[in-house]
């Protein structure tokens, strides 16, 4: 395993970090408390320290089955992060969104679902536009005095909303966004212009989810929905991951180089986030304790400057999305 820091937080955090999103029950696809501890431990054990859920996977069930596995080991050691907006367990007109209420009680319910007094990330699960953010900031200031939270994080939104987050933390003297949880892979990089740049000027740690686009570059494009996740990620999703008029290029360099290398198609798309200059730690949700070990041993791929620029050179520019 490579460590790296987490932006301004000082935090140090292994260079891939474990999506909790398959944990529970709501679809076919995810994993009950038996699987996931399986691949919690596993992921320990390969030095994986950093670990990502939101109240809102499977209601809560992730931050639950995530805590009782964790509970078994140092706490000191691991760095979780969990997320805001959506509702949790129960949805009612108070459950989702960023007003004080809606941050306060949802961030005592994960706690106790993670069985921890202590989140050491806690992220905001996109823009809420009917709450200031003066207003969640706040919030999320109060609950890094209180001791709840160390540091704050937030998710895909348009820069411009996230300087002016980050300006309102300044003026007021509140806790600050260290972190941007934001869809960014080799199909997806409409996040080079805007805000992954003001992520590095403002130090700010960078997680992209979503880094394989949903399977989407661990396949051959024709074979995007041939597993019963990528139906879902493609149908549900409205990410359109395949849509892009250079994507069907880019899948199949990430192929050649595969064969190149003698490494799967996902662990050169990943070799490229451990290469990119704005990456920290690419989110890897899996619900494979195979694909975890490729994961981790994608760290050992050193992709030259030309493997780089091959992989890069057919991207075209695509509508933004990821927002919502």
């Amino acid at each position: 395993m490579e460590y790296t820091t987490l932006g301004s937080t000082g935090m140090e955090v292994s260079k891939v970090c474990l999506g909790c999103m398959s944990f529970g029950s709501d679809r076919e696809w995810m994993l009950d408390a038996d699987e996931g501890r399986d691949l919690v431990e596993r992921a320990i054990e390969l030095g994986v320290n950093f670990f990502d859920t939101a109240n809102v996977y499977s209601g809560g069930e992730s931050e639950a089955i995530l805590g009782d596995v964790l509970s078994e080991y140092d706490r000191d050691e691991q760095v979780v992060a969990t997320k805001v907006r959506f509702p949790g367990a129960s949805d009612h007109r108070n459950a989702r969104g960023l007003s004080r209420k809606t941050v306060e009680q949802e961030l005592s319910n994960s706690l106790d679902r993670l069985g921890m007094d202590t989140v050491d990330l806690y992220q905001i699960h996109r823009w809420d536009p009917d709450t200031p953010i003066e207003t969640t900031l706040r919030a999320l200031d109060d609950a890094v005095r209180r001791g709840q939270v160390r540091h704050i994080g937030a998710s895909s939104m348009w820069a411009r909303q996230f300087q002016r987050a980050l300006h309102v933390s300044d003026r007021e003297g509140l806790a600050r966004f260290e972190t941007m949880q934001n869809l960014y892979h080799l199909a997806y990089r409409e996040e080079e212009r805007e805000m992954l740049p003001l992520c590095d000027r403002e130090n700010v740690g960078v997680v992209p989810w979503s880094p394989l686009g949903a399977g989407y570059l661990a396949r051959p494009h024709d074979e995007f929905d041939a597993t019963t996740r990528g139906v879902h990620e493609n149908e549900n999703a409205e990410v359109p991951y395949d849509e892009g008029p250079g994507s069907e290029a880019i899948n199949e360099r990430v192929g050649e180089l595969a064969a190149e290398y003698g490494v799967t198609r996902a662990q050169i798309a990943l070799a490229w986030h451990f290469e990119n200059e704005y990456t920290t730690a690419p989110i890897v949700g899996t619900s494979s304790v195979e694909h975890l070990e490729e994961a981790v041993e994608a760290l050992e791929i050193d992709l030259s400057a030309s493997d780089m620029e091959y992989l890069e050179e057919p991207y075209e520019p695509v509508p933004v999305y990821g927002h919502e």
